[in-house]
């Protein structure tokens, strides 16, 4: 996983693109009828209901905007909120406020849907040993949002990228030509390259699990778009040897049975893939 250093240089970044994407060479709007020294004071009003996130990435959004704003916490992140909850005030320049208000309103109102739904799936795997983990399938350019709203939903993060963890899926055992040989080869690159990299297999098939297991360095395999009863028998056939992971088309209706078949993590690209945003405001009050 990536370190906490580069994952705030990816919260720079996205927040100094999307204010360079949003302002531009100024907020006309606020410029042309607000005075500069007029200071204000805006709430930020649930009006839905769910899990809230993105409260610590909105003070950032404020910061970098104007270090002289004061926010007043309310509701932390991975607090549960209902209509007409009030999750911080925001005191200071008004211009300032309403530069930084879509960006904030948009983190949150995406982080805090996919927050929820992770919390959905959570609870839906409470009792049993398995954890939810997100994937790749995210906005371009927000990943580091959306990875961070799964962790306040009580998710957990696959890999962040393609550089933090090696995972050969079904094209890159196909190019390699075989199984053995997408392994050896990675291994090999590994130890030529210095990089200690964890490696997870993707298996498609009961016999694939046969010839993963015949190699040694695996991290997990990755049992995809299996059914119950062949997962339940790759798992047994995995035993301790390496750890498991479901993935392929599960959803809250399937995702219990899957985690009783004894799985250690099971992926979903829903969680990011697949959400309404939540219904939030700024508001001046």
């Amino acid at each position: 996983m990536i370190s906490e250093t580069q994952f705030g240089k990816e919260l720079d970044l996205i927040i100094s693109n999307a204010i360079r994407e949003d302002v531009g060479d100024g907020d006309h709007s606020s410029l042309a009828c607000i005075p500069n020294d007029t200071v204000g004071k805006a709430m930020l009003l649930v009006k839905d209901e769910g899990i809230l996130a993105g409260i610590e990435f909105a003070k950032q959004v404020f910061a970098y905007v104007d270090s002289k704003l004061v926010i007043d916490t309310l509701i932390e992140d991975g607090t549960p909120v209902m209509y007409g909850d009030i999750a911080f005030y925001v005191k200071g320049s008004s211009q300032s406020i309403l530069m930084a208000e879509r960006l904030v309103l948009n983190a949150m109102q995406r982080m805090s849907a996919i927050a929820t739904k992770t919390n959905d799936f959570v609870k839906l795997l409470e009792g049993t040993d398995t954890k939810i983990l997100d994937t790749r399938k995210t906005t371009p350019g927000i990943r580091a949002l959306e990875k961070w709203a799964v962790k306040i939903g009580g998710g957990e993060n696959h890999r962040f990228a393609l550089y933090d963890m090696i995972m050969l899926k079904d094209n890159h055992i196909d190019f390699a030509g075989g199984i053995t040989k997408a392994i050896e080869k990675t291994k090999d690159y590994l130890k030529r390259s210095n990089r200690e990299l964890k490696i997870i297999v993707e298996a498609r098939s009961l016999d694939e699990i046969k010839e993963i297991l015949e190699s040694e360095g695996v991290y997990r395999i990755l049992i995809d778009n299996f059914n119950y009863e062949d997962t339940r028998k790759a798992v047994a056939l995995i035993g301790s040897k390496c750890l498991t992971e479901s993935s392929g088309g599960i959803n809250e209706e399937t995702i219990r049975q899957y985690a009783e078949c004894g799985v250690n993590y099971i992926s979903s690209g829903a969680l990011t893939h697949s959400v309404y945003n939540m219904d939030l405001s700024l508001k001046a009050v």
